[in-house]
């Protein structure tokens, strides 16, 4: 299993760098896209594994086309039309819910994990994309996954050989709090070298706590996933990544990190 994460990440890392890099914004976006469906439809299938027919209801196809109008608008800096698309996501879901009530309450439960699943995975994912609409959004999505790769990286291996106390077991058995100190630190180092070399305008003592917020939120996204992977009883949300599960699996860390790493530029590193 180790040596298939291995390989799919030096497959994958190169082609995907390429892609960012070489890639215009509008491609980027589609792409983008293309990921929310599929961890949309991951999503579903870990929260619906009681109601197996709610997977591709009328309502989580709703919220499937909602998540991609939210990703077209970011791609048009449209904070407006994203709130509304919010709200309008909510309002038909209502709507669609009414008919189906009849057959049961049970409807208003998709209802809510599909509001659910609007803002956990497109809302989070168009982020990203208003990241990459920046000047520097080539060096900031860089950036942003480097100290979640990191983190993570770094969390593993300080688990591995020094990790004694666990963080959650109800949750993640595997986690340590070892793993957990060790992750963030090695957070703070490669996201202090990437500034320093790819975007040294930004310097302060603010950017370390950047660095901390990301390291806590990535860590944060991870355990949520997990918590939902134990309440719809499977181990990984897909198999599409060799060795790592699914997509969802691995942008886990980067729904929870990608908003407060965009809000942190927008407002609090603009003085910087």
């Amino acid at each position: 299993m180790h040596l298939k994460r291995i390989i799919t990440a030096i497959v994958a890392f190169p082609l995907l760098s390429l892609f960012i890099w070489k890639g215009p914004v509008l491609l980027f976006t589609f792409f983008i896209g293309l990921v929310s469906l599929v961890a949309l439809y991951e999503y579903y299938r870990i929260v619906f594994y009681d109601k197996k027919h709610a997977v591709f209801s009328s309502i989580s196809m709703w919220g499937a086309l909602i998540g991609l109008l939210i990703i077209g608008a970011a791609y048009n800096n449209s904070f407006q039309l994203i709130i509304g698309l919010l709200v309008f996501n909510f309002m038909g879901a209502a709507v669609l819910s009414m008919p189906q009530y009849k057959n049961g309450p049970g409807i208003l439960n998709v209802v809510e994990k599909e509001i659910q699943a609007v803002i956990y995975i497109p809302l989070s994912l168009s982020m990203i994309v208003l990241l990459r609409n920046d000047p520097y959004g080539v060096h900031w999505i860089f950036f942003l996954l480097f100290i979640v790769f990191a983190g993570d990286v770094g969390a593993f291996y300080a688990g591995k050989f020094f990790g004694r106390h666990k963080l959650s077991p109800s949750i993640s058995p595997g986690k340590t709090i070892e793993g957990s100190i060790g992750g963030m630190i090695f957070c703070i180092i490669i996201g202090y070298v990437f500034m320093r070399l790819f975007l040294p305008h930004l310097n302060g003592p603010m950017i370390f706590l950047l660095f901390a917020i990301v390291n806590i939120c990535s860590q944060t996204g991870d355990l949520f996933e997990s918590q939902l992977k134990r309440v719809g009883k499977i181990k990984d949300s897909g198999n599409i990544l060799p060795g790592h599960g699914g997509i969802l699996d691995r942008i886990d860390a980067l729904l929870f990190a990608a908003p407060v790493t965009y809000f942190f530029k927008e407002f609090v590193l603009t003085g910087i």
